[in-house]
């Protein structure tokens, strides 16, 4: 009993001598600490409406519990699956066309010598991330519109014009490629910052021994970044029924309505327009209960496939 006191006494001294050391730092934390409580725990005790009849006179904590009325409207209603499926759809094309072309981005520029160039493209492609949807959907309607730039030239060359932003069906390729050409930049940021942690000794090793330079890139650079690529995958597959509001919102219109009205811009005409704040919040923690559960499956497939994973 005494050497167990000795120690519990020796930890404390050695608790109070850390603390004395650090507390500086434990101080600068709690800053953010009380931002987080305030602004991103506290906020979430507001999904709890998702199961009453919110009424904004009564408060959040007075109005009447209803159970789980919100999700079964939500469920049997026709509106609601439809936004679904174009939010699936969507999500799946920026997946399939979206996802592979930063890491070719980065693994094509990292390969370029001249860093001169380099640094010019990196720029190029990054500057579209500065702009906004707003403008963007602008851009695009100046460019694919019946009287827009593409169909002018179409007509100039004895070709007749293209429906894109009234077909529903082009439509969802125009929202797929203005997506690539304006979220690229970024990620290619971060697949540079990984191949830049690669070991080129590797590739040197490969090249002695014969390798073509795609055969390098293909078995030494891209093995060697995929700890990056499997965790950016699994972030992106967890929201695949989260998508964002002003992008679809901005781009669509009356024409292709039935491709481009998603979960954000139901929750939006529902939850703003029509006062339901309480189904909203339904309909929103729904995407929220099913984007842990995609993430949390990927990324055991992803554990269990001999990757990393985010946890």
């Amino acid at each position: 009993m005494k050497e167990v006191k000795k120690t519990q006494g020796g930890n404390k001294t050695t608790f109070k001598v850390y603390m004395q050391n650090y507390w500086q730092l434990y101080l600068m934390l709690v800053i953010p600490v009380i931002y987080m409580i305030l602004l991103r725990y506290k906020p979430m005790l507001g999904a709890i409406i998702a199961f009453k009849k919110f009424n904004i006179f009564a408060g959040i904590w007075d109005s009447p519990w209803i159970g789980l009325a919100h999700f079964k409207e939500a469920f049997s209603s026709r509106d609601f699956w439809n936004a679904l499926k174009n939010t699936l759809i969507l999500n799946l094309g920026d997946l399939i066309l979206g996802f592979p072309m930063p890491v070719l981005l980065a693994v094509f520029l990292f390969e370029i010598k001249n860093i001169g160039i380099r640094k010019a493209t990196q720029t190029i492609l990054y500057l579209p991330n500065f702009l906004s949807w707003v403008i963007i959907a602008g851009i695009i309607t100046q460019l694919f519109s019946t009287s827009g730039l593409v169909n002018e030239i179409f007509r100039n060359m004895g070709m007749s014009e293209v429906n894109f932003l009234s077909s529903p069906f082009i439509w969802r390729f125009v929202y797929w490629f203005s997506g690539i050409w304006h979220d690229a930049g970024y990620s290619l940021i971060i697949y540079l910052a990984a191949l830049t942690a690669t070991d080129p000794s590797l590739g040197e090793a490969a090249y002695i021994d014969g390798a073509t330079r795609l055969q390098r890139i293909w078995h030494v650079t891209i093995p060697q970044i995929r700890p990056t690529i499997s965790t950016l995958l699994i972030m992106q597959l967890g929201k695949m029924v989260s998508i964002d509001f002003d992008r679809p919102y901005m781009m669509g219109n009356t024409l292709v309505k039935s491709a481009s009205d998603v979960i954000s811009t139901y929750v939006y005409s529902i939850g703003l327009q029509a006062a339901r704040f309480d189904f909203a919040t339904a309909v929103g923690l729904f995407q929220s209960v099913v984007g842990i559960i995609l993430v949390l499956s990927v990324n055991k497939i992803s554990k269990k496939m001999g990757e990393g994973g985010i946890m």
